[in-house]
């Protein structure tokens, strides 16, 4: 039958035979990886919070300000842009499982504005009064926009490659590339002996994001496996461009996030890894490395990286290596 649904929602969908067993042992991992906020105290952080600086309290408002929001939009893409057109039952089941980890990450997030007591108002209203911040909330949700309006042809080439946009703007830039550069921020703090407990939430939420990203790089070259004349050179280059345009609109953030420096970081810091993180993402999908910048935070795990896939546009027999949480 293939990945995408190109049968009426009424056909037979149960797991009778598992086709992609890659997304079963995904979502048994992501079962396995359950958790909740409030098992974390946040006590101690908050007398950390009490004397750490403005910039600093400035800095997480705005990281939590973008992320919190941005949970949604995720599960936006995943109900408008995924469910309706992935036909296996066991990719479905994940993705239902994903949607359920961005409440609780946006659960997790609301715990730490109200032990904090952060003002929820400018922690909400960011993402519509900061320019860099609405810059990348709109990127995201013009490829969500584009789903959800219905027109999408899964039986053309170029409905397909709208499917990949999304997954690629949804699981790869998002979740890949944004939310990664995020944990860097959030456990700098830890780095310094701060916001312990913040980083212990952070590290559970980068373990259920390693997972989403693994979903969509293996859902994506599943496609280009079943569906390969969607793989002209014209859109690879305009995949390659999305990540592109992808670390600039993070860079650009970046400078608002921390225009002064903080936490014995500075914006070069910060945007060097938005970069070496960027080029990670690339070689994943089958790209050659566009910036070739070493790592400045070599104290960040790069276990849960996704690796072992095939090329991009030269799509083979792939093992879909499940290696988060080693």
């Amino acid at each position: 039958m293939g990945i995408l649904r190109r049968k009426k929602l009424t056909d037979d969908l149960q797991l009778q035979n598992v086709t992609y067993k890659w997304a079963q042992e995904l979502l048994d991992q992501a079962v396995a990886n359950t958790w909740f906020p409030k098992e974390i105290p946040l006590a101690d952080d908050l007398e950390n919070w009490k004397k750490m600086t403005q910039e600093e309290k400035d800095a997480v408002t705005m990281y939590i300000g973008f992320s919190n929001p941005c949970e949604f939009e995720v599960n936006e893409s995943i109900m408008h842009g995924m469910m309706p057109f992935v036909s296996a039952p066991e990719i479905q089941m994940y993705l239902v499982r994903q949607m359920w980890e961005e409440v609780n990450h946006s659960m997790t997030f609301t715990y730490i504005m109200n032990t904090l007591e952060i003002d929820r108002s400018k922690a909400f209203n960011l993402h519509t009064a900061v320019e860099e911040v609405h810059a990348k909330e709109s990127f995201l949700t013009d490829s969500i926009k584009k789903m959800a309006t219905g027109d999408i042809n899964i039986d053309t080439v170029e409905g397909i490659q709208d499917f990949i946009r999304n997954i690629i703007k949804t699981n790869i830039v998002t979740e890949g590339i944004w939310f990664y550069t995020g944990f860097m921020f959030a456990l700098s703090f830890r780095q310094r002996g701060l916001m312990r407990n913040l980083g212990s939430l952070t590290d559970w939420i980068a373990r259920d994001e390693a997972l989403h990203l693994k979903v969509g790089i293996n859902m994506i070259l599943t496609i280009l496996e079943e569906y390969p004349e969607v793989a002209t050179e014209e859109f690879a280059d305009e995949i390659r461009d999305i990540v592109l345009e992808a670390v600039r609109l993070e860079q650009n953030y970046n400078k608002k996030l921390i225009p002064n420096g903080i936490l014995g970081m500075n914006t070069e810091f910060i945007n060097n890894y938005v970069e070496y993180v960027a080029d990670r993402r690339l070689v994943e999908l089958g790209f050659p490395p566009h910036f070739n910048t070493p790592n400045p935070a070599k104290w960040m795990a790069t276990a849960n990286d996704t690796y072992q896939l095939v090329n991009f546009f030269e799509a083979q027999n792939t093992s879909y290596e499940v290696n988060a949480g080693k």
